[in-house]
């Protein structure tokens, strides 16, 4: 049995304490949830599958830590109005919490213990609270700091190898001199996928795929004007003389997103959109994780029996420009195919809500550029990597 992509759906992604700053993710989770079954978008607010036999919610978060604890798949269910008799689970493998809650999902499906699937993810990273230790001993006399849980490492083991927990930043400082990839290129890069996520808009691209919340309708990080020139003056944000900073990396954010699943014979009052026909995970130094998409597409293509060359659209995830670029590389593919819709240094990157932007945005692209195979990747934090092969359903 294979499984499909009937649908997807996901919020406006916000800026850092922007528009969404207010809104809980719970909220945020359920709020998608409720549009992906009803079938609203902010365009048309098609009829869609309302009370369909949902079999089980898998949901993806990264922090956890906040509003979004004690299984936020599952308040995020109940808060959508579903049956209490739907069961829900929370997955986190970090920035692919949301692909890898697809991918178990896909599993499920093509195993026969489910026909339909919710699937997706919600960050708010805004909201992400400051955590205290608890202390050894009751009372004790010295300060204690709090913790942002917003992003990267917290709490870090000691027993940890100091070289492994180095900041997200400083891991893709060194991806960038390993494959010489150089400030020009990363720019260039960048104000691509801003001029891409503007025009995408523009377009109405976006339309039928995001539902308004709290009165934002589009994403709030895109810059239409961004050029590489105007972010070659931008400081360097992890060395002084480094090649990272705020305009090509991805920016913190908030929203959540929804992809639903079925089996061939899942009546969803919708035809299919792609079939998930190959999935690949990889793992690799922790310091070289952006880099670690490279491994698991190719394994996500060999499974499905296809080659690069078939290839026609591919979503990653843009962590970082270097990283992004060091992927492409990697794979030998035209860039022209990757993100032509822009990407998360322009859309944002709400962690746990990545990985089902990428689906659903692949899945609309092969409609639209008429191919047949298309791959979603993420790289993950602490050295891992996640990818999926779509083929689109005619």
């Amino acid at each position: 049995m294979r499984a499909f992509v009937y649908h997807a759906v996901r919020t406006p992604f916000g800026r850092f304490n922007g528009a969404l700053a207010g809104v809980r993710p719970d909220d945020l989770a359920a709020g998608t949830i409720r549009a992906l079954l009803n079938g609203e978008t902010g365009a048309t607010g098609a009829t869609g599958a309302t009370g369909m036999a949902v079999d089980e919610v898998i949901w993806g978060n990264a922090n956890g830590a906040g509003e979004d604890n004690r299984n936020v798949g599952r308040m995020a269910a109940l808060l959508a109005g579903l049956p209490a008799g739907v069961p829900a689970t929370t997955v986190n493998r970090l920035c692919g919490s949301g692909l890898d809650a697809v991918m178990i999902g896909s599993r499920a499906i093509e195993t026969g213990d489910a026909d339909v699937i919710v699937a997706g993810g919600v960050e708010s990273m805004t909201r992400a609270p400051w955590v205290l230790p608890k202390p050894a001993k009751g009372f004790p006399p010295g300060d204690l700091t709090a913790v942002s849980t917003t992003l990267g490492w917290r709490l870090v083991n000691p027993r940890m190898p100091a070289e492994w927990t180095v900041s997200l930043g400083e891991c893709n400082e060194m991806l960038g001199e390993k494959h010489g990839i150089d400030r020009v290129r990363q720019d260039a890069f960048a104000a691509r996928s801003h001029r891409l996520a503007a025009q995408a808009w523009a377009d109405g691209f976006y339309d039928d795929l995001v539902v308004p919340v709290e009165g934002l309708t589009t994403d709030e990080g895109v810059r239409p004007d961004s050029s590489p020139e105007k972010l070659s003056i931008l400081r360097p944000s992890f060395r002084p003389d480094g090649t990272i900073t705020a305009g090509n990396a991805s920016p913190l954010s908030d929203g959540a997103s929804a992809v639903l699943l079925g089996s061939e014979n899942a009546a969803l009052g919708r035809d299919p959109l792609a079939a998930i026909v190959g999935r690949g995970v990889s793992a690799l130094d922790p310091r070289d994780f952006g880099y670690a998409p490279v491994e698991a597409a190719n394994r996500a293509l060999a499974r499905a029996g296809i080659g690069w060359d078939q290839v026609g659209a591919v979503e990653l995830n843009e962590a970082f420009a270097v990283q992004s670029l060091a992927c492409v590389d990697a794979w030998g593919i035209d860039p022209e195919i990757v993100n032509t819709r822009g990407g998360a240094i322009a859309i944002g990157h709400p962690l746990g809500a990545s990985g089902g932007r990428i689906l659903g945005t692949l899945a609309k692209v092969l409609h639209e550029r008429d191919e047949r195979y298309g791959v979603a990747a993420i790289c993950i934090g602490v050295g891992q990597g996640l990818a999926v092969v779509l083929e689109r359903v005619r």
